[in-house]
């Protein structure tokens, strides 16, 4: 991508040349960049009260000039370091600036997600993350996806942190009956106040000489019929991996406010929701449930992963349910839990009553060059996202954490248009993936969407 043509004033700048953080609404944006040609405002981070998010990191050394020269060096790509390491180098770097800038430090994250376009990425990735956070990393999601926006680009990563304060610092757990393999070393479960982030759960075996999948999660051998395979493997998540993590804290499942859902098959989708509702009943955490790539995980025959938040049992922070009429996706899910300062939403896409894509966004097919199906979905998306912050007490002004995933990520900077009418001259602090498929025929992008609630 090319730089932007309109640096800041000496004015915006501070005494080492730096773009200070804009203020917007009850948050600010850090580092804050506009992206031309396009005119695409981004804010690398958010600061919002005690946390701080860093969405949609990828290897750039400005934020606004396609990945950094030194990581793709195309004229001798072989003469340094890997590439992949290279590219986690830099986003590491960039994640340091928007950390100071927030005014909190890398021993203070409390979750990291990181999305690879392939297997082959996630050691030279991972050797950068073990020194980054020596050896003391925060939960963790980690699965493969498509593509990503800029050429060139393998990794992007999603990172929270805590400003901390009395009663509001990180700490980890690590117990023994959950283990994490040392290439990996993130913690599994990590607390800081009345919240408790888990990291990405997988069918992988507990056991590691009984794997790759445990044999809890998977059909007997040789059986073309003897269970379902995703709900062996959603059951196993839930029931081995998911509800001994909670209970390391005094939680269970009720205490669930946010949790995303990886599939590599869409098509399993409702045979998962049964299981899901089976667990949780009628209170449902706000879930969003993205397509991944084939395979998607760490084992290759793998077919979801889980990562959750939660309040603790004790706190004194409560879970509120948010009901602004929208409609959801999937039977059951609610539009959005509200816990303490932060608003998550299940992921919305442009639907009516009965799930299906809402009239008002279908392109006629007899005249199909009329209207852009992106455009429309996420203004219809955004409009709904704001009925849901204002009920909450909240504002869509006050975005933390914006993940769109895609069919097409040529349908980026149409869908891009909604957020400059909805939200104009705001900076978004967001992450754009193409995913295989989306749950809903016809939907061409899905928002996963946090808030601050000041």
């Amino acid at each position: 991508m090319p730089r932007s043509k309109r640096p800041a004033a000496a004015s915006d700048r501070d005494v080492k040349g730096s773009i200070p953080q804009q203020p917007q609404g009850a948050v600010s944006a850090l580092l804050p960049v506009t992206i031309e040609p396009g005119g695409v405002r981004y804010a690398p981070g958010i600061r919002a009260g005690r946390w701080v998010f860093a969405t949609g990191h990828k290897g750039t050394a400005d934020f606004v000039s396609g990945m950094a020269p030194e990581v793709i060096d195309a004229e001798a790509p072989r003469h340094g370091l890997p590439k992949n390491k290279k590219e986690a180098q830099r986003i590491f770097t960039n994640f340091d600036r928007v950390l100071k800038a927030g005014g909190t430090t890398r021993g203070s994250v409390v979750r990291v997600d990181q999305y690879y376009t392939s297997a082959r990425v996630v050691d030279a990735y991972h050797e950068v993350r073990r020194e980054f956070f020596a050896g003391h990393i925060p939960p963790s999601t980690s699965n493969l996806h498509q593509r990503f926006l800029l050429a060139g680009q393998d990794i992007e990563v999603q990172l929270i942190a805590a400003v901390p304060e009395s009663g509001f610092e990180p700490a980890q757990h690590r117990p023994a009956h959950l283990p994490v393999h040392a290439s990996s070393g993130y913690s599994p479960v990590l607390t800081c106040g009345d919240y408790v982030f888990i990291a990405g759960q997988t069918s992988e075996a507990i056991n590691t000489a009984e794997g790759p999948l445990d044999p809890l999660a998977r059909m007997p051998a040789g059986h073309l019929w003897k269970g379902t395979p995703i709900k062996l493997e959603a059951e196993f998540v839930i029931e081995k991996k998911l509800k001994p993590a909670l209970a390391v804290v005094d939680c269970t499942l009720e205490d669930v406010v946010k949790a995303q859902v990886y599939l590599r098959d869409i098509d399993d989708v409702p045979a998962f929701n049964e299981v899901w509702a089976k667990h949780f009943g009628a209170r449902l955490p706000a879930t969003a449930i993205i397509t991944t790539a084939n395979p998607g995980f760490i084992c290759e025959t793998g077919r979801i992963e889980i990562n959750t938040i939660s309040l603790r049992r004790a706190g004194r922070t409560k879970k509120r349910y948010i009901d602004a009429g929208v409609p959801t996706a999937f039977a059951g899910h609610p539009q959005a839990v509200r816990a303490g300062d932060l608003l998550f939403l299940s992921a919305l896409m442009a639907v009516d009553e009965r799930g299906a894509l809402a009239p008002r966004v279908r392109v006629d097919p007899r005249q199909p060059w009329f209207a852009d199906a992106a455009q429309l979905q996420m203004d219809l998306i955004l409009e709904q996202a704001q009925a849901i912050c204002r009920k909450a007490g909240t504002s869509l002004a006050n975005v933390v954490r914006a993940q769109q995933f895609h069919t097409d990520l040529a349908d980026f900077h149409p869908a891009w248009s909604a957020w400059q009418r909805h939200l104009p001259q705001h900076h978004v602090p967001f992450s754009a993936i193409e995913v295989p498929a989306l749950a809903v025929p016809g939907a061409v992008v899905m928002l996963d969407l946090w808030v601050y609630v000041p």
